[in-house]
């Protein structure tokens, strides 16, 4: 499936399209360069969920923690400043992917070999400079 943003206005829309393409797979890992819109997507997708005031990144506390009252427990995670596989295990991480809660991470090369076998890849690239392409790896 892809996903093509002119603008920002279409976060919304484009949210609601990647929730409802998930089906019963809640580990989501997305990949793209610095910049691409990562974070602001994960964003509109929490927000969809129906999380008001989500946090933004958490490249330094390394998971933002939330209570979707449709979806129930959310996590994102930006995995950018782990050093290794063994210092992702420390920190409980492996944890989160099994928990039965929605996961959503950015970075996630650094963990793949901990991901589970369902795990969705989000692909965001920028388009002309201009908008963005969402492709989800069915």
């Amino acid at each position: 499936m892809e996903l093509v943003l002119q603008s920002l206005d279409d976060l919304p829309f484009a949210a609601k399209q990647f929730i409802d393409s998930l089906g019963n797979r809640k580990v989501v890992v997305f990949n793209g360069e610095m910049g691409a819109g990562k974070t602001t997507f994960i964003t509109a997708v929490l927000k969809a969920m129906g999380i008001p005031d989500p946090d933004g990144s958490p490249t330094y506390a390394l998971v933002n923690t939330y209570q979707s009252l449709y979806f129930g427990p959310v996590y994102h995670l930006d995995v950018y400043r782990l050093d290794s596989l063994d210092e992702a295990l420390e920190t409980g991480i492996e944890e989160l992917l099994y928990s039965g809660g929605y996961c959503f991470i950015e970075w996630g090369e650094k963990i793949a070999e901990i991901l589970p076998d369902d795990t969705v890849e989000v692909t965001i690239s920028v388009q002309d400079n201009l908008y963005r392409r969402i492709s989800i790896d069915d």
